[in-house]
């Protein structure tokens, strides 16, 4: 296991460097004041750089940090610093490409906080416990879709597209009754 590259965290921030989605695999940061500290330092010594056509590497505190940023979101992901800078943006590329996917284009914060559930399935899906699971956005968009659906469809009759809908159908369903 000591050669399997390991994420310590996943994060999602707003433009104004508040979590939307958050996600811890290491105990680097024992406290919740401490993760919100290296959240904080790592947006504002990010904030003015231009992650958004293609992602971006950082050191922090003995840290590899990749980023990239689209519309008002920003994706993290970080490794130590003996990590492969390549896989780590891989796992940054993976979760951003699902997120699109899955948010079918629309990837703000309005549409990710309507659509947490997804997004925190998306990240399960992507790393697990600090290991790497998946990284073809194809492949976690329709395992997240098919979490979030009637279990009597199939998905493969589906498309993402109209997994979703299904899902937020039955949503509104039960939520009205």
């Amino acid at each position: 296991m000591e050669t399997c590259p390991k994420v310590k965290n996943i994060l999602l921030l707003d433009s104004e460097g508040k979590r939307v989605a958050v996600k811890y695999y290491s105990d680097d940061w024992p406290t919740n004041s401490a993760k919100e500290a290296f959240e904080k330092t790592v947006f504002t010594k990010t904030q003015k750089t231009n992650a958004r056509t293609e992602a971006e590497i950082a050191m922090f505190e003995n840290k590899v940090v990749i980023y990239k940023f689209i519309q008002d979101l920003h994706f993290f992901v970080t490794g130590g610093e003996e990590e492969n800078e390549v896989i780590l943006a891989t796992v940054l590329q993976a979760f951003f490409d699902a997120v699109s996917l899955l948010l079918r284009g629309t990837v703000d914060k309005k549409e990710a906080l309507e659509n947490l559930d997804l997004i925190l399935l998306c990240i399960d899906e992507v790393v697990d416990g600090g290991i790497l699971l998946e990284t073809d956005p194809n492949q976690i968009a329709e395992k997240v879709a098919s979490h979030s659906m009637d279990s009597g469809a199939p998905l493969s009759e589906q498309t993402i597209t109209q997994a979703l809908a299904t899902a937020r159908e039955h949503l509104a369903r039960s939520l009205l009754k």
